[in-house]
């Protein structure tokens, strides 16, 4: 079905290729099995339910799991896989204390788990996400758009050094992306930095941002040709 909401021309084939897909069989074979009438006719409901939208899709129903918005390569996107979306929640929780408020920024897997409620402590800080993806609007009021070439274009209501820790983790491997993504970490930041990047960025995580590496290593749902690592400016025991 089309975003109007009108059978798309792929949905109405279906339905012609089913009839004579069996009509040739029935003409060319008669000893080629076919499909009993009763078998056929709940053949055709299901298309008629699948044009009309009754059949259940496959996206998960929580729209806080990290499925329920699909990567788009197209804007470098890359989950990260459960384990490390919970470690780094964990870490965050644990960094911001009781209370705390955080900001994932370009780190939304991070920022779905901290609302699953399935990490301890979860429901005693408050977290807002910045994505230049507008998919995340459903997020509603703690969705905050953000456009990395803008890096201090802001709500009005962001105030500076407003949350308790920063996990940042830029679109792109380039030194101009994380310079500008740096603006931003400390326009927003009150302290504490997170940053997942490309090992690769070690030398411009440290001269931006004063970082030091991290033994831990974050892993993704998709394996990726650059290995990934964690910088904080403070000393972690999660992450150690």
């Amino acid at each position: 079905m089309d975003e109007t909401g009108r059978p798309t021309e792929d949905q109405h084939c279906g339905d012609h290729f089913t009839q004579k897909y069996f009509k040739a069989m029935s003409d060319s074979d008669d000893d080629v099995p076919q499909l009993s009438a009763a078998t056929l006719a709940a053949l055709q409901e299901f298309y008629a339910e699948e044009r009309d939208g009754l059949v259940p899709n496959s996206e998960p129903e929580d729209k806080f799991s990290v499925g329920a918005v699909e990567e788009d390569w197209r804007m470098s996107q890359f989950w990260y896989n459960d384990a490390t979306a919970t470690r780094l929640a964990e870490e965050v929780i644990q960094e911001a204390g009781k209370g705390g408020r955080i900001v994932c920024l370009s780190a939304p897997s991070v920022y779905q788990k901290l609302k699953q409620g399935v990490v301890e402590g979860s429901g005693g800080v408050s977290a807002v996400v910045l994505e230049y993806d507008r998919r995340f609007a459903t997020y509603g009021q703690e969705f905050i758009f953000y456009d990395y070439n803008e890096p201090l274009s802001l709500p009005e209501d962001v105030a500076p050094q407003s949350f308790d820790i920063v996990l940042a983790d830029p679109p792109y491997l380039s030194e101009e992306c994380l310079t500008k993504v740096a603006q931003t970490v400390r326009y927003l930041a009150k302290g504490k930095i997170l940053l997942c990047t490309g090992a690769i960025m070690e030398e411009h995580a440290e001269k931006l941002l004063g970082l030091k590496i991290c033994h831990y290593i974050p892993k993704h749902n998709k394996n990726l040709a650059n290995e990934f690592r964690c910088f904080t400016n403070y000393p972690s025991s999660l992450l150690a």
